[in-house]
């Protein structure tokens, strides 16, 4: 496998009134595990059901229910960890958080806080075209989510589902290592994607699948670095914490909001409090929800209903054998197989469904010729029609033919549009189309030749004006090709007409 070599960015560094600062981003990102049944119970995890009509006794926490471990959600959270190369803890326990929520009728959350079933890991964010920013995991434990209370409904009254409630979602901490808002957005990207690839989390951020807390502070140019020497947070300024950020827009407006915000604070003088704030996106400004808590505020202790969660390592290694090739393996093999540049291969790469729909168009076929094809033609048809790949009304099959056909000069680049927009709109087979239409390209010299004498004939006058500029050639080339409907072969008209033109 090719390694794609890339430069560290530099970090956003934002001018105060006084002196210029730098961004200091933790994400704490909350994926929700695909999986047909809860993390405690069989209560299915279908989005969109009636209210409180995916609820089992343990979700709503009837007295006596016991919690039993979802196994699937156990090998979904091992898959991530090993997706984002991190170490699997073969003996992890759960916890109970304690903290009243009104829709989390225990009056707890089970979780991990202090034996995580996943250990430290990375992952890479592109930036660009050899950039990339290295961001460490700290950990991902397991949780149950808490319900949904709704106060839309009523002027007077809430309400509370707890269909969300006891759905197993991964919390994915990374390191104090994103440097400004746009890496921040790039990493829940990323991170969204290497889960979908995995396929053991379909981030959704509009269900509320995928959500993140984003953690901010502010410190002088120079500070991170030691910080990063020493591991010493001193060096670094207080954080706020973002709450459930579930926009790629949002996260960077959120981020540059609250970083200005804390600067104002420090330079006037101020302390910039440790708390939890929410972001308001009509305002664009975040606002104080609660001070910090830390976790001795929530007495957490190991939950006395479930024994330490111990797996065997072989067990780990099966799930190992069954990983797909994630993004950066396979952004990496398509530039090495098919010669494609960084750009274009982070482009087909970006959803699994279109890295394999482009693998189909281009096997035993020009590589760059498929990929133009593929970014340029039908995804740039797919955005205007507001489609996704799952829907194209062309199928891998039928594009492959509209490249083999380009390949063999059967068509030009030119027919080859008209094909694409028939296939799309009508369907069948391009290679029939071509030949019951009358589309192919017109290969014989002979033809070509005298379509070429006979737009010289007409247009003296444009001749002595080429041969003075011989770049108003081109004109005769347009001129053959519209009198031969565009069949003319481009590369035998551009030679011909060189030669006749003596230039």
């Amino acid at each position: 496998m090719l390694d794609l070599t890339y430069e560290t960015p530099k970090p956003k560094v934002i001018a105060g009134a006084k002196h210029d600062w730098e961004l200091v981003i933790g994400m704490e990102v909350h994926a929700q595990v695909s999986s047909k049944a809860k993390l405690f119970s069989g209560a299915s995890t279908q989005f969109g059901a009636e209210p409180n009509s995916n609820v089992a006794f343990v979700d709503a926490a009837m007295p006596g229910m016991l919690p039993v471990i979802n196994e699937f959600c156990i090998e979904q959270a091992v898959r991530t960890g090993l997706g984002l190369k991190a170490e699997i803890h073969l003996k992890s326990a759960f916890d109970r958080k304690n903290y009243f929520y009104p829709d989390l009728p225990q009056g707890y959350q089970i979780s991990q806080l202090y034996h995580p079933i996943v250990g430290e890991g990375e992952i890479l964010v592109d930036m660009g075209p050899g950039v990339a920013r290295l961001v460490r995991i700290e950990r991902i434990h397991l949780e149950q989510d808490a319900g949904k209370s709704i106060h839309d409904m009523d002027p007077n009254m809430s309400f509370v589902d707890l269909n969300r409630t006891g759905v197993a979602l991964m919390e994915i901490v990374s390191r104090p290592d994103i440097r400004g808002p746009e890496e921040a957005a790039a990493y829940v990207a990323k991170m969204r994607q290497i889960l979908r690839y995995l396929g053991t989390c379909d981030g959704n951020m509009q269900n509320g699948n995928l959500r993140a807390d984003v953690n901010v502070s502010i410190c002088r140019p120079g500070a991170y670095e030691k910080y990063m020497e020493t591991q010493d947070f001193g060096h670094l300024g207080t954080r706020c914490e973002i709450k459930n950020m579930n926009s790629m827009r949002f996260i960077q407006a959120a981020i540059d909001y609250e970083a200005k915000r804390q600067i104002a604070i420090v330079e006037a003088g101020g302390t910039v409090d440790q708390e939890t704030r929410l972001y308001d996106p009509d305002k664009n400004e975040t606002r104080s929800m609660r001070s910090k808590e830390e976790a001795h505020d929530y007495r957490y202790f190991p939950c006395p209903d479930l024994l330490p969660l111990e797996i065997e390592q072989g067990w780990v290694d099966d799930i190992a054998k069954s990983l797909p090739e994630l993004p950066d393996e396979k952004k990496a093999r398509f530039v090495a197989r098919f010669g494609l540049s960084e750009y274009d291969a982070s482009v087909l790469t970006a959803e699994v469904v279109a890295a394999d729909y482009f693998e189909q168009v281009a096997a035993g076929r020009d590589g760059k010729l498929a990929a133009n094809w593929v970014i340029n033609e039908l995804f740039g048809r797919l955005k205007k029609d507001d489609k996704d790949i799952t829907s194209s009304p062309v199928s891998p099959d039928q594009l492959g033919k509209i490249i083999g056909l380009i390949s063999s000069d059967a068509i030009s680049g030119k027919i080859a549009k008209d094909l694409f927009e028939i296939v799309y709109t009508e369907g069948g087979d391009p290679e029939q189309i071509v030949e019951e239409r009358g589309m192919k390209q017109v290969t014989d010299t002979g033809a070509i030749e005298a379509a070429v004498d006979e737009v010289i004939a007409a247009n003296p006058a444009q001749v002595e004006k080429a041969k003075a500029n011989p770049k108003l050639a081109g004109w005769f080339v347009g001129q053959v090709m519209k009198a031969t409907g565009g069949k003319a072969n481009p590369k035998a008209v551009n030679q011909l007409v060189a030669q006749k033109l003596d230039l």
